[in-house]
């Protein structure tokens, strides 16, 4: 797979702002809306999009308090790692999911009301699992994220392509 200049320009801005116009993309990235038409079309058949989705404030859905909590499942057969990680996926508190090498087997970042939505979803939902063997729990003051990532071995400002080849797992 070959990302050139265009491609990369292209991602960096869908990432700002997915709810674009074709014109205006075209317009901020220097080309023509039928070849940003095109190429995004490409980029998605590719796999490279994904996908688009709302960003929600927490604070404003009534979540604010994130917390990060890793799991240890006992006993860790592939069975029982795959419940647990379908189970907990489920959960409404539960905004994003790791499952982990280590100490522990998951990392689970929610989001609740308040500090006893904390407690209350790792005394009455995790520890009343069996398999849960150990829970780890760490507040997060602040949650950063990039809203826009690069593709890996880019150099936005040299414009060279860059290859990635796709692996299967």
């Amino acid at each position: 797979m070959e990302l050139d200049a265009v491609d990369r320009a292209l991602l960096r801005e869908l990432q700002n702002d997915a709810r674009q116009t074709n014109r205006d993309l075209a317009a901020k990235t220097g080309v023509s809306p039928s070849t940003s038409l095109e190429r995004v079309r490409l980029l998605r058949e590719r796999g490279l999009i994904t996908g688009y989705h709302a960003a929600l404030d927490l604070e404003a859905v009534g979540r604010p308090v994130q917390a990060l909590i890793s799991v240890r499942i006992r006993p860790p057969a592939r069975p029982v790692i795959e419940g647990f990680r379908e189970w907990a996926h489920q959960l409404p508190e539960v905004i994003a999911m790791f499952v982990t090498s280590g100490a522990y087997d998951f990392l689970l970042h929610i989001a609740v009301p308040d500090v006893n939505g904390v407690y209350a979803f790792v005394i009455d939902r995790l520890t009343e699992r069996r398999e849960v063997a150990d829970v780890q729990t760490t507040m997060a003051y602040e949650h950063v994220h990039s809203r826009i990532i690069e593709p890996a071995g880019s150099d936005a400002a040299s414009g060279e392509p860059i290859r990635h080849t796709r692996r299967y797992r």
